[in-house]
């Protein structure tokens, strides 16, 4: 079966002009360990070990510093107790960052392919955070590990839409994934019109809303940035009956 790429893939003549403020360039360079406070959201800064001998899912990219800096500054209170994923995780940016300020009921797991493992797992002990992250194998399209939480609390996916083949794949996982209570909070950058494709289809299979509360929106969206919510549908006959009422 086909499976999801591990790693966005560089292209040079592809549209990625991206901000230093956002993310700092990571193209073709050795391993190395970067120091990241999230704008000062951390005050015991996080260490991100970023190496692409893997895939350039390895490096910083910018809507994981997107995401993680929303979930830091907007959503932290409500993290507690919570069950936590995040999708296409790479080194893991977005659900250590959370883990480092947040407090949860179980330990949150970081996903992706195998070639991703190993420097999801240095970068969690690399941070001391064994007792508060998993690192974990997710294929997407294939059946969920047991040992990931069914119908977490919340999703974390950011940059995840960039290779087409695999966007049913990501589909069949968050519709797995996303139970009645679940909120998957989905960020990525809009790189071609292929990826119009994968919202497309994310608008038909789940309730599929912009977040409105981040004030630094406006600056994310001009780099081609996007922040959203996706939730499980209303039964149609639920949608019906509050029609009536």
């Amino acid at each position: 079966m086909l499976s999801r790429s591990p790693s966005p893939v560089s292209d040079p003549d592809a549209p990625f002009n991206v901000s230093d403020a956002l993310a700092p360039p990571r193209v073709n360079k050795a391993a190395s360990t970067t120091k990241i406070t999230f704008d000062g959201l951390l005050n015991d800064p996080l260490l991100l070990k970023e190496d692409l001998k893997n895939g350039c899912g390895g490096q910083l990219w910018p809507a994981g510093m997107v995401l993680t800096k929303y979930m830091l500054s907007q959503r932290a209170s409500e993290l507690a107790g919570k069950s936590i994923v995040e999708l296409g995780a790479g080194g893991g940016l977005v659900g250590l960052g959370v883990a480092r300020e947040c407090e949860f009921a179980a330990p949150l797991h970081i996903t992706d392919q195998l070639p991703m493992f190993e420097l999801m797992k240095e970068n969690v002990a690399l941070n001391d955070l064994e007792s508060k992250v998993q690192a974990s194998i997710l294929d997407w399209g294939e059946p969920i590990p047991t040992h990931i939480p069914a119908h977490p609390d919340i999703i974390l996916a950011a940059d995840c839409v960039y290779f087409e083949p695999a966007f049913p794949l990501l589909i069949t996982t968050l519709k797995d994934l996303i139970g009645p209570n679940t909120t998957c909070y989905f960020c990525y950058k809009r790189r071609r019109r292929a990826d119009l494709r994968f919202i497309k289809m994310a608008k038909k299979a789940f309730d599929f809303q912009e977040v409105r509360d981040d004030p630094n929106a406006p600056a994310y969206n001009r780099e081609n940035i996007f922040l959203y919510t996706l939730r499980r549908k209303a039964p149609k006959c639920a949608n019906k009956q509050l029609a009536m009422e």
